[in-house]
């Protein structure tokens, strides 16, 4: 019996070297697939407190101490984007807003050759006052979450009564030059799934580009249920009731997002149906934590522990090879269809988006 049948937390240490594996620089897998685009968690603190993610109460955080230094983390970025075909960083969180010294982190990868493309998940807390520091330090766009444009319901969702920052802040990131600005949103049944069309007219107008995301079974109170998710089908269904959408036509490659054109165009509306319509086949991501762990799923019940490489002297040969390795063991897919499917332990918040 497996670790993942037993319900055992999830395993840190150092991936088996598999002597099969081609002599490939790139983080490739057993399925043919390469993973180029890193996503990278900044820390698993969070200043929103929304319903599907966490408790009210929020979470233990890391310790500090835990958390890799600014050194650690741009030694692990440089040999990702140097030795290992990485050529996209996307900075999430928790909220990576909160970071201390997110800028200097951001120019740093910014400044590394070959220069990788650059991009920030947040919950846009603060954005507003940051957005054109953020984009004269290398980001190169941003996407920020906002699942309601009702302030009473954004209370709710997030027991935080912060909408109008949310507003500026999209305001100041468009102003800034980080285009698209894209809008990432979770509907919730019998909460703000009657909002699909309002969004998207909103979204339209601005010039921002909405994505409307399947909820995933990554909150940390385990609560998530497949039965009440507002699937990408329903999603479209109620988005067909105002708008035409057609394929945008564009080649999807291992972007996870299904894009369509809004009434022609050149407005464009994404869907990430990461339940019902899993796209594992063309994944390309590999997944840094605030604590020096590789993941090569979002859904992975393993991670390998290079902050302890690290720290124990390795040299970036060293890492690197580890780090092919931890990839190169990656599954087919998440699983969640699977009838032995567990949720791993870490949230969303302390895995990164």
């Amino acid at each position: 019996m497996t670790a993942t049948e037993l319900g055992l937390p999830a395993i840190k240490g150092t991936p088996v070297r598999d002597p099969g594996r081609p002599d490939d620089k790139r983080l490739i897998d057993t399925f043919g697939r390469v993973a180029t685009d890193l996503r990278i968690s900044l820390t698993d603190r969070c200043n929103l407190r929304c319903t599907y993610c966490m408790p009210a109460e929020g979470l233990d955080w890391m310790p500090k101490d835990e958390q890799l230094s600014d050194a650690e983390l741009m030694r692990l970025v440089t040999i990702a984007v140097r030795d290992l075909g990485v050529h996209e960083l996307r900075f999430t969180g928790g909220e990576p807003l909160l970071r201390k010294g997110l800028e200097d982190v951001i120019a740093a990868s910014a400044a590394l050759e070959p220069r990788p493309d650059i991009s920030l998940t947040t919950n846009g807390i603060g954005l507003a006052r940051r957005a054109a520091g953020l984009a004269a330090a290398g980001v190169n766009r941003l996407n920020v979450s906002m699942d309601t444009l009702r302030q009473d319901r954004f209370a709710t969702i997030t027991r935080r009564d912060r909408l109008s920052d949310v507003l500026d802040g999209l305001a100041a990131a468009r102003a800034a030059g980080l285009a698209p600005v894209k809008i990432n949103t979770v509907l919730l049944r019998g909460m703000n799934d009657d909002e699909a069309c309002d969004l998207l007219g909103f979204a339209v107008e601005h010039g921002y580009e909405l994505r409307f995301i399947e909820q995933m079974p990554l909150d940390a109170q385990h609560g998530w249920d497949r039965t009440e998710m507002i699937t990408a089908g329903e999603i479209m269904e109620r988005l067909s009731e105002r708008f035409t959408l057609t394929p945008d036509g564009e080649e999807r490659g291992g972007a996870p997002a299904e894009r369509y054109l809004v009434d022609g165009g050149p407005a464009r509306v994404g869907v990430i149906a990461s339940v019902t319509r899993p796209f594992c086949g063309a994944c390309d991501r590999t997944r840094l934590t605030a604590d020096g762990q590789v993941r090569s799923c979002l859904f992975a019940r393993t991670e390998t522990d290079l902050r302890a490489l690290l720290r124990g002297g390795a040299d970036d040969r060293e890492i690197a090879e580890t780090w092919r390795h931890a990839m190169w063991g990656k599954l087919a897919g998440h699983g969640i269809d699977d009838p032995g499917f567990l949720q791993p332990d870490r949230p969303m918040s302390a895995i990164g988006g």
